[in-house]
């Protein structure tokens, strides 16, 4: 953008003064310092950015060390909270996400054709209640609604928003959006390229919107199964609808994008990360194409058992030798626990002469980190997914939500949908990263549907979706855990996939906000009290009884009902 400095002469002046030529007197009153034509376009995408899935540090500190920990996918070290390293999301929204959405809208306000920016107007509120959501997901009350307006309207102590009420509001900011964007008005300027998710395509902003809607919905049931309901047959009932297949996917992919750092090896910062032992027994006996993509094999290939039986050693007893997968193995959820098998996630097995052989399998460091091991694959970033669109379909109509509404489909329908749009994306995304994928996805997934622990027949109907929806979001820890919260699933004694007991079984269920100091503190100290969070105390215990909104009704880790 250039600055059109305009010198005026005093033959100019004079001119106006004897009143000719006052054509171009408007252009030419302009203020040099001020920059009145602005492309909001350009803002986007410093708003969209921020929202990569690791951004923040968000796998390193929280992904793995606590949400894919505390769902019992990936296990690595003993469960600590840090009161520094957690709650990037909340930062990033405050700092990168919510002030460039919110200048997008106030300079359009000034644009004399501002009809014409009516779409992106409104586009700029579903990303917002993504991440708004997320946040709140963490911290539970927030300032939303008079958050971001100290500079034009002066307010510098904005209130927290209950979570209840920021939930009602942005149903309402997507709904809103979802009716101007069908209105299709004519002659509207475009985000194009600097929409770097859906480069401009307002179907997708709308079908992101009302899957969004079904992702409030899912937290809101309950405290509100009714709402719920009204929500899920609302987005049934939208013309345009949600998510309708993986080309609809929120995705960022950017060969430059290194969640891991540059080489990748960010993705060790704490400590290795180690496959859940009845995690990965259920994918085994699930026959579930994502196993090797989500997990790496141990030292249990090729001529192994030859050199076993040259120095006459052998297996321990918690390995069976005759298992076809043995390359696939997984150690107690609680690190601390069973040592006859967590000794090996630090010590490999010695197996004679030179050879050293490391038992536990760890997570698949490619599948995340393309670069690691001067690997050069590519980083796909699925933000929301078709599939979890699927699954929240299946649950809903499996809890009779879409009674007396067209759902397009039986509980099991949606459900296979979401199986198979799950295992392909993740087959997708271990493509573009050079790690393990299979050509022969299609035929393997029908093996998977086919089993007996994954096929849908009326049989703990519900725990399958729960536990399916689980693995989808291996690659988004925050929904991971979120939906644990809400359903108390994996469950302790459960003949699919159990959950195990550990040592530290009390754990978070919320992050939260420290006292923003003088200028907000009554704010802050009110939204604690009506939360009913001790301020500034950060120990486990309260962290999992004092409870979010959305989570005071659900039951505990493992008590899935």
């Amino acid at each position: 953008m250039k600055r059109k400095y305009l010198y005026i002469s005093i033959a100019v002046i004079s001119s106006f003064l004897t009143g000719s030529c006052t054509n171009d007197f408007e252009k030419i009153n302009v203020n040099p310092n001020v920059v009145s034509d602005v492309d909001v376009r350009l803002l986007f995408t410093s708003s969209l950015v921020p929202m990569q899935t690791a951004r923040g540090g968000e796998y390193w500190n929280e992904g793995f060390t606590h949400f894919l920990s505390a769902v019992q996918l990936v296990t690595g070290q003993t469960y600590q909270v840090s009161t520094t390293a957690v709650n990037g999301r909340y930062n990033l929204f405050y700092r990168s996400v919510l002030p460039n959405l919110v200048e997008i809208r106030r300079l359009i306000s000034l644009k004399e054709d501002k009809q014409r920016y009516e779409q992106i107007n409104a586009i700029t509120y579903i990303p917002q209640v993504m991440m708004a959501l997320k946040v709140s997901d963490m911290n539970g009350s927030i300032p939303y609604t008079e958050a971001n307006k100290g500079r034009e309207e002066g307010v510098f102590s904005p209130k927290y928003d209950a979570q209840e009420t920021l939930y009602t509001t942005w149903l309402k900011e997507l709904s809103d959006a979802i009716a101007t964007l069908q209105k299709n008005a004519a002659d509207q300027v475009a985000f194009g390229p600097n929409d770097v998710f859906f480069n401009g395509d307002v179907t997708k902003w709308i079908k992101l919107a009302n899957g969004l809607k079904l992702r409030i919905a899912a937290r809101i049931q309950h405290q509100d199964p009714a709402s719920a309901a009204r929500i899920f047959k609302e987005v049934m009932a939208d013309p345009v609808g949600t998510l309708s297949s993986n080309a609809d996917q929120l995705v960022h992919a950017n060969p430059t994008y290194f969640p891991f750092g540059i080489d990748g090896y960010n993705i060790d910062i704490y400590s290795r990360h180690f496959a859940v032992g009845t995690a990965v027994e259920f994918l085994k006996k699930s026959d579930d194409p994502r196993l090797g993509i989500y997990y790496d094999k141990n030292s249990l290939t090729g001529s192994y058992t030859d050199t076993l039986a040259k120095y006459k050693k052998t297996l321990p007893s918690w390995i069976k030798s005759d298992d076809p997968l043995v390359m696939y193995q997984g150690g107690p959820a609680d690190f601390q626990s069973k040592p006859e098998i967590s000794s090996y996630f630090v010590n490999p097995l010695d197996a004679g002469g030179s050879n050293r052989y490391q038992l536990i399998s760890t997570v698949n460091r490619k599948f995340f980190a393309p670069t690691v091991d001067r690997g050069s694959g590519n980083v796909i970033d699925v933000l929301f997914s078709y599939a979890e669109v699927c699954f929240h379909i299946a649950e809903f109509i499996e809890k009779g939500y879409g009674a007396g509404a067209d759902t397009k489909g039986t509980a099991a329908d949606w459900y296979y949908k979401g199986v198979r749009a799950s295992s392909k994306i993740m087959n997708d995304i271990a493509i573009a990263a050079n790690s393990v994928s299979y050509a022969d996805i299609d035929a393997r997934i029908d093996k998977h549907l086919a089993n007996p622990k994954v096929k849908l027949d009326g049989t703990d109907n519900l725990e399958k979706i729960y536990i399916q929806a689980l693995l989808n979001f291996y690659r988004d820890p925050n929904e991971a855990f979120t939906l644990a919260r809400r359903t108390g699933y994996p469950k302790y004694n459960s003949t699919i996939l159990a959950r195990e007991t550990i040592s530290d079984s009390v754990l978070p269920r919320r992050w939260w906000t420290t006292d923003p100091g003088q200028v907000n503190h009554d704010n802050w100290m009110a939204a604690m009290k009506d939360q009913g969070f001790t301020p500034n105390d950060f120990t486990v215990a309260l962290l999992n009884e004092e409870r979010l909104w959305f989570d005071q009704k659900s039951p505990d880790y493992g008590n899935g009902n």
